[in-house]
């Protein structure tokens, strides 16, 4: 594989245009890259579109050099990933979508091209089975929102080449943030050790011990935490949470049990942010979100 260590791709591209893949596309554009974001029709490619062109205006404002219009392309079109030395795959958590996707990307890729999933907990190992080129694939799990975020875990699975890995870990750096390196395992570092404090304090609003806010703030001012895990669950979405617990729980156990609560709140659509309401009630600032006058109650 090539060596692009100094800076990012001259083409990438994104599959999925939503919160998480509008974010790595416009971290790539502002980085100098051209990007190609793939979409599932004309008006999801629409939306991603303006998703990354709202985030470039924001940079802008403060103070980053706007990038030319014609360097990012939102499209139905798989053939706008050839040419690509990097592909990010951002679909859904579904191993079904991921696959399919992967498997659609890499038929139009050059062989010393790496093709990478933002999965924050399927196994690398697994989504690469579909694969004909594994040792070109590997995890780059970027954070929400990716332009305030500073960490992207890059994810080596069993088949993963270590010069995969080096490119990968440069173009991390090429964007002003921190790659670490972690071995493909159920929930990798961030989302084992994330989605298990979340857990606890889903669980201890469920049991009446404290207030969202309250638990939030016990992490915030006591532990330094950016921001409390009710509020991030909310950021994150309370469905992807659960989706993620079910699987963690899956493979290490009955600690990642969603509680009750959880699989209710879900239930009832309080997704958190994407829905305006989960602990938290939300006007659409990604910063925001007002406390509950009333915390959710447990299931009867």
């Amino acid at each position: 594989m090539s060596d692009q260590r100094a800076g990012v791709p001259e083409n990438v591209g994104v599959i999925g245009g939503g919160r998480m893949g509008a974010g790595i596309a416009h971290a790539f554009l502002m980085a100098g890259a051209r990007v190609a974001v793939v979409e599932r029709d004309a008006a999801s490619a629409a939306v991603a579109r303006e998703r990354v062109e709202t985030a470039v205006d924001g940079s802008v404002r403060r103070g980053a050099t706007a990038p030319a219009p014609d360097r990012l392309i939102a499209t139905t079109s798989w053939d706008a990933l050839r040419g690509a030395a990097l592909v990010v795959e951002a679909v859904p958590e579904l191993p079904e979508l991921k696959h399919d996707a992967l498997r659609r990307a890499e038929e139009l890729l050059e062989p010393d091209a790496v093709l990478a999933s933002n999965t924050s907990s399927l196994s690398i190992d697994g989504l690469a089975e579909v694969l004909r080129r594994p040792g070109g694939f590997l995890g780059m799990h970027f954070f929400n929102p990716v332009p305030a975020s500073a960490l992207v875990e890059v994810v080596a699975g069993q088949a993963t080449a270590p010069s995969a890995v080096d490119l990968a870990t440069g173009w991390v750096a090429a964007l002003g943030k921190t790659p670490i390196v972690v071995r493909d395992s159920p929930g990798f570092a961030s989302s084992r050790l994330g989605v298990l404090l979340g857990l606890e304090a889903v669980r201890m609003v469920e049991e009446g011990v404290a207030s969202p806010e309250a638990i939030d703030t016990a992490m915030t001012l006591g532990y330094k935490h950016p921001v409390g895990p009710l509020r991030l669950t909310d950021i994150v979405g309370l469905d992807v949470r659960l989706d993620i617990a079910e699987y963690l729980a899956s493979e290490l156990g009955p600690r990642f049990e969603p509680p009750a609560l959880l699989r209710r709140m879900v239930a009832d659509g309080l997704l958190g942010r994407k829905s305006g309401r989960g602990f938290y009630v939300w006007d659409g600032d990604a910063a925001g979100g007002a406390p509950l006058t009333r915390a959710p109650e447990p299931p009867r």
